[in-house]
């Protein structure tokens, strides 16, 4: 699938957007940093490396699902670990809202970093910054740049289901939404349209695909009726279970095609489509990063670093769950968190130049 380790292109920037120099102000707050965990947890980021890079070999398509576990986590109160918790008898978490019900994935690889590093440098790592540096792992095994991912988050001790409902970007927006949306949390439109290209990796269900073939969305720009034609022999109905892949040409490999399809037509969502005809010069951006790989590369790491800035909980604030999916239980007596003895602890670890 064309899943060859790439070497890793680092874009050495960290802008802070105004959300999270808003939470840093804070007298509890600090600044998130490269080396937060360089005394305290020098193994890390071999050790998600390679549950990433094992995990990806599995499945390529959990290379975006880890991509997605960021965003959605972002998107909704911040950087904070929220969309990771399971859902208890006193709770219901953002795994329940309706744009990742049943469609987000990858938390068992969470699992397994967390667990790995609970025996390396227990109650250290916080949830939230393994889903920062898996995010950015998971587009490097892909084939897509890397960036210097800041640490220091920590993770919330609560969700918010009615948030994610209403704050994360559904695939029936109109361009004009999606800009809004994305704006709402500090992009700018050129930033928009780059991290829309995390759309070449992954697939998506009949659920959100299903309105656009059969009339209760309306597109401006025509689909190419080459590809309308599979979308309906392959989404017969909204239920199908059929997985369409978002970037028709290479699924499975991070690179520019997503936007080459977008100019031809062949779009899978809506929201994605609309992009090119209603959101003002995105047009202009869409073409560009067609034509210039490495500039969408580029604005892509610059994007992502402003997205895992996105109001992070800091200092004193939230706590360093033992495990992902749930809050740490009252007066926890030990800082040695119970792990499964088989994850982890037999696999090499994968050596890298740089983090």
């Amino acid at each position: 699938m064309g899943m060859l380790m790439m070497n890793l292109v680092l874009i050495n920037v960290t802008p802070v957007n105004a959300a999270a120099k808003k939470e840093s102000s804070s007298p509890c707050a600090a600044a998130l940093t490269h080396d937060f965990y360089s005394q305290s947890c020098p193994k890390l980021h071999n050790i998600v490396r390679t549950v990433v890079k094992k995990a990806v070999a599995r499945d390529p398509r959990m290379a975006a699902s880890l991509l997605r576990l960021e965003f959605h986590d972002c998107f909704v109160n911040g950087c904070d670990g929220s969309v990771l918790l399971d859902n208890t008898a006193n709770f219901t978490g953002e795994k329940s809202a309706g744009p990742n019900k049943g469609s987000l994935r990858g938390f068992h690889v969470i699992d397994e970093i967390k667990e790995w590093l609970e025996r390396e440098c227990p109650q250290t790592v916080s949830c939230a910054d393994i889903l920062a540096i898996a995010a950015r792992d998971s587009v490097v095994e892909a084939g897509g740049p890397g960036w210097r991912v800041v640490f220091g988050r920590r993770d919330s001790l609560t969700a918010n289901i009615t948030l994610a409902d209403e704050d994360l970007p559904s695939a029936l927006y109109s361009g004009s939404q999606l800009v809004s949306n994305f704006e709402s949390k500090g992009f700018n439109l050129r930033q928009m349209v780059a991290l829309s290209g995390g759309h070449t990796i992954g697939f998506a269900r009949c659920v959100p695909i299903a309105p656009s073939i059969y009339g209760r969305v309306t597109d401006d720009h025509s689909m190419n009726p080459a590809y309308l034609t599979f979308l309906e022999k392959a989404c017969p109905n909204a239920s199908a279970t059929t997985l369409i892949p978002l970037d028709d040409d290479t699924p499975a490999k991070f690179d520019s095609s997503y936007y080459t399809n977008l100019l031809g037509g062949n779009g899978a969502l809506h929201s994605d489509r609309d992009i090119v005809d209603s959101a003002g010069t995105a047009l202009e951006h869409v073409q560009h990063f067609a034509k210039h790989q490495d500039s969408f590369f580029d604005e892509f790491a610059k994007a992502m670093v402003v997205m895992s800035n996105i109001q992070p909980l800091t200092g004193s604030q939230g706590e360093i769950r033992t495990n992902c999916r749930f809050v740490n239980p009252p007066c926890t007596a030990s800082k040695a968190a119970t792990v499964s003895p088989s994850l982890g602890r037999k696999l090499p670890l994968v050596q890298t130049s740089a983090p």
